[in-house]
């Protein structure tokens, strides 16, 4: 799949394990690029014209009957209005389970030696703080390229990526969005090879992001 040139509103390479924010207008498509192949992007969404209306997973898992996001999923709010369609997908599938990495949660899977290592909520807090959310303001959020298999008996597991240089998932917002995005610096398990790696964003269609 090649993204759309034409009408670029942004075009911009997340560096690995940072953070990224910006304001999907309604009608307009952002992709989503893994630049490297298995780099986990970390994700929340918000109606930008009122933040308490937000990604919901139980409701968008349940709207769509899987818990794994593809082509025809939409993200949607607590209240199951719409935020975001995905449209196109060359990666298959995404996870809505594994939530963010903190350090607390390094801590406790994989011992006191990680308290210091950056995380995806830290991520979302540095990120979230520019448009007045908080930590109250966080909900389970959506994995992009993270692989998370669920086992018969319900377990997940965080095993290797089905990710791959240049594979892309492109959401069209059905209303204004903001989207907030943690690159994720995970080295701990698989998800991002143990390796963090840059991926791009761009937000193509009419108005500004």
């Amino acid at each position: 799949m090649t993204t759309v040139q034409n009408d670029v509103v942004l075009d911009t390479e997340v560096a690995a394990r940072a953070p990224f924010s910006t304001v999907v207008k309604t009608g307009q498509v952002l992709s989503i690029i893994d630049l490297g192949g298995n780099q986990a992007v970390d994700f929340l969404a918000y109606d930008a014209g009122d933040t308490s209306k937000r990604y919901s997973a139980a409701v968008t898992i349940a709207a769509q009957r899987n818990i794994f996001l593809t082509t025809g999923s939409v993200l949607r709010t607590q209240e199951g209005a719409p935020l975001l369609t995905v449209v196109a997908d060359t990666c298959g599938r995404h996870d809505t389970l594994g939530g963010a990495c903190s350090k607390e949660s390094n801590t406790l899977r994989y011992g006191q030696h990680t308290r210091h290592q950056h995380a995806c909520v830290e991520n979302f807090l540095t990120e979230g703080a520019r448009w007045g959310l908080g930590k109250r303001d966080l909900v389970s959020n959506v994995n992009w390229y993270m692989n998370v298999p669920v086992e018969e008996d319900g377990t997940l597991g965080i095993v290797d990526g089905i990710s791959a240089p240049g594979l892309e998932v492109q959401l069209r917002a059905e209303t204004d969005t903001l989207v907030i995005v943690s690159n994720c610096p995970q080295i701990n398990n698989p998800c991002n090879g143990f390796d963090p790696t840059p991926v791009r964003m761009v937000v193509t269609g009419g108005g500004a992001g």
